[in-house]
């Protein structure tokens, strides 16, 4: 606790979100050294796919369950910032609900040696009632139900009931299409990077410091991941990593009331959901056809012959050009 303190005191006047996503960074990075190295002495490593891209087979073995790496830093930064703005623990709360069902996951795989890890209905079991459970925070908060329309620049009220649906519904969407995103180095981490960013900036904006705040240490440990994820990946994040980013994500956009705006800022993560739709609903409709090489379309593409050093900085790209747009939107 103290050193995230004292890097607090070497940016003097600096800006809280900065501090916060500074610290955050290097921890993340001082822990990725430390736990890193313990990951592969244990042989905690990716089974690749062999019916994937073939130049992902160089990657089995590469250590994975990352992802605790970045909890363990926002978790830390988190109780040190929240001794200010202590409205940030139910945010920290739900990331890392998530991130605990990932692991679980991840463990049964990795650890356990149980190729299925948690069964798909447990697994949704799990995210379905941590994202009931910050729904309910929410009503009992008078947090309010209304809902930014983007476009038309107004708020819609919802029925309690249909509010707390709708979480629900935003934050499954948003884990999953996240975890899908999590295919190539540092696709995931660098989109979700982008993303955070953008919320930081809109929270600031909108006069919301907890949340700029929240952003921006979940930023900070997606960028200090990078440090190790970037091609090529010295770890991988897994589920650990990717559900909680998925729900850091979605609770920042919800404390915006903006919820519909990741529709636009989260477009990459969107298609890569929806290529997935669309290949198993064509699969079924076509008695085993594939709509695409190979889904999610990150795959696809790879296996269309473009590398993945180039569809990682172009899906980088595309969403920080989106959350421009998002940025000018509202």
């Amino acid at each position: 606790m103290e050193f995230i303190q004292s890097i607090s005191r070497m940016f003097g006047n600096i800006d809280i979100q900065t501090k916060a996503l500074v610290a955050s960074t290097i921890l993340t990075i001082i822990l990725g050294l430390i736990v890193v190295p313990i990951l592969r002495k244990k042989k905690i490593g990716q089974v690749v796919r062999d019916d994937g891209p073939q130049s992902h087979l160089k990657k089995t073995g590469t250590p994975t369950m990352g992802g605790i790496i970045m909890l363990a830093a926002i978790l830390v930064v988190s109780i040190v910032f929240g001794l200010k703005y202590p409205k940030i623990f139910p945010l920290v709360g739900v990331t890392i609900g998530f991130g605990v069902i990932g692991f679980i996951d991840d463990f049964k795989k990795l650890i356990l040696k149980n190729p299925k890890g948690l069964s798909p209905k447990l697994k949704m079991a799990g995210l379905i009632i941590v994202s009931i459970g910050f729904a309910v925070y929410l009503l009992l908060s008078n947090f309010g139900t209304d809902i930014y329309i983007p476009f038309a620049k107004s708020y819609i009220i919802l029925p309690k009931i249909i509010y707390a649906l709708f979480v629900v519904l935003v934050m499954i969407a948003c884990t999953n299409s996240v975890n899908l995103t999590d295919g190539l180095d540092g696709l995931a981490a660098g989109v979700s990077s982008i993303i955070l960013i953008f919320f930081i900036y809109v929270s600031m904006a909108w006069g919301d410091k907890v949340n700029s705040v929240f952003s921006a240490i979940v930023a900070g440990a997606s960028i200090g991941f990078l440090f190790f994820n970037i091609n090529p990946a010295k770890v991988f994040m897994g589920d650990t990593g990717s559900l909680a980013l998925g729900g850091a994500i979605s609770a920042s956009a919800i404390m915006l009331k903006m919820p519909l705006i990741l529709l636009i800022v989260a477009g990459v993560c969107v298609v890569e959901a929806i290529s997935v739709i669309l290949q198993v609903t064509y699969f079924k409709a076509t008695k085993g056809k594939r709509l695409f090489k190979m889904a999610p379309i990150h795959h696809h593409l790879e296996l269309s012959g473009i590398k993945e050093t180039i569809i990682v900085p172009s899906f980088w790209a595309i969403t920080a050009i989106l959350c421009f747009i998002g940025f000018n939107i509202i």
